[in-house]
């Protein structure tokens, strides 16, 4: 496919990269965001959010080639476009429901610019059927044009991990699948030509575009996939508290099954956040509310933090009065995100215990903090630590660094307990 005029919609922090890498094989992209500050960043080569690897040379680069530009005008971004990608944001309510706003405004929009001939390619994780029985018509309806007559339409699931994204975008299979099978081979012909893959000799199929036949297949994996790894965790968070029963660490348990080739333990975790797990499995239980194993281990998952405090309530043996503080406000280390993060609920949950908490964080200033309902740490005393966030900058820590703690609580088991002399070191699993 030679070069070409391609429309990204949605510039945060998957759009943006996605939008560099089509600009940075030779391509003309536009890319469209609601947000001005965002374009405006975008428009003068600096990212408009931090720690992504590569971005900042690369956009740069791609800016000043002229190669990509932004916009509010998502209608006049696609008018011309030979290609849209849609990363817009997809979220659930507390009961699981998704709410699909966002993203219909975006597809409004496009309908509005679309023209004949176009590929049209949703990449934000959806629940099964959502392409074909919500957007084709929704495009139809607005464009005047019909899905995979007038215009090809697929489905193509992110899977990168933010901070990382350059570098999964090389290395794993690019999932396409179509609303019929021209629209899939039009979906995969264009996805070759605006991604790089690194050799993967484990993968029987190789590394590369992979067509799954439709869209609801292509919808199905990405759901499959994250859910996994829900499931996979709270079953691990189980074995870490049976293992604080009978006092056995976890770690070395998890370590020999891994050691054969059917187990894929993972580690377990004061909390699970981010955009990706905490939400993915509600989406798939929203068409599949017969998934018993998911809804349990989604709830189990929940739990964590809770039973977090209540290791550190038995470890000092009340947490009434006490200052706790909390080191990490992020779902993940090096990620300047809290989307679900674990601090919520474990701050909820040291104030249910009666302690004071107190939140610290490496990417975050005090204001930024005490803007997400967060106490921001600023010197008050504390006898107790609880890593939330695997900072790479804890993994240096030690008792010298925090006169006055009685007990680390590490959720995320980053800290050396060789360097915490004196001071009662507690994870997850470590068997009490």
């Amino acid at each position: 496919m030679s070069t070409m005029d391609i429309c990204v919609v949605g510039l945060g922090k998957l759009g943006l990269p996605l939008a560099v890498q089509f600009a940075g094989k030779g391509h003309r992209v536009t890319g469209a965001d609601i947000a001005p500050e965002v374009v405006r960043a975008v428009n003068e080569g600096r990212p408009p959010f931090p720690r992504e690897a590569e971005l900042a040379e690369r956009l740069k680069e791609v800016v000043a080639e002229g190669l990509l530009r932004a916009t509010t005008d998502t209608a006049e971004a696609v008018d011309g476009a030979a290609a849209v990608v849609l990363v817009v944001p997809l979220v659930t309510d507390a009961d699981g429901v998704p709410d699909f706003s966002l993203l219909d405004s975006a597809t409004d929009a496009v309908a509005a610019g679309l023209r004949r001939g176009v590929l049209v390619s949703y990449e934000t994780t959806l629940p099964v059927g959502t392409t074909r029985g919500r957007w084709a018509g929704r495009l139809e309806e607005g464009s005047g044009l019909v899905a995979g007559r007038d215009f090809g339409l697929v489905f193509s699931p992110e899977r990168v991990r933010t901070g990382r994204v350059f570098a999964d975008l090389r290395r794993y299979p690019k999932l396409v699948g179509g609303l019929d099978a021209r629209s899939g081979r039009q979906g995969a012909e264009f996805y070759r030509s605006v991604l790089d893959f690194d050799p993967r000799p484990d993968l029987e199929r190789g590394n590369g575009v992979w067509d799954l036949g439709s869209a609801e297949a292509a919808e199905f994996a990405k759901l499959a996939e994250t859910t996994y790894r829900d499931v996979n965790i709270a079953l691990v968070n189980q074995f870490a508290r049976f293992a604080d029963r009978c006092g056995v660490d976890l770690a070395p348990v998890i370590d020999a099954c891994n050691s054969q080739p059917f187990s894929h333990l993972h580690r377990p975790g004061i909390a699970v956040g981010g955009h990706c797990i905490p939400v993915y499995p509600k989406l798939y239980l929203w068409n599949d509310p017969h998934a018993t194993v998911v809804r349990a281990a989604r709830a189990a998952n929940e739990t964590v933090p809770a039973y977090a405090v209540g290791l550190l309530a038995g470890a000092l043996g009340t947490l009434a009065g006490v200052g706790v503080r909390v080191l990490g406000a992020a779902y993940r280390g090096g990620v300047k995100e809290t989307a679900y993060s674990g601090v919520f609920p474990l701050v909820e949950a040291l104030r249910e215990a009666g302690a004071r908490p107190y939140v610290s964080d490496p990417l975050y200033e005090a204001a930024e903090l005490a803007a997400l309902g967060l106490p921001p740490y600023d010197g008050e005393p504390v006898e107790a630590l609880v890593i939330q966030a695997d900072h790479p900058e804890y993994r240096e820590l030690a008792a010298a660094d925090f006169p006055g703690v009685r007990v680390l609580l590490d959720g995320r088991r980053v800290t050396d307990p060789a360097r915490w002399a004196g001071v009662r070191h507690l994870v997850l699993g470590g068997g009490g």
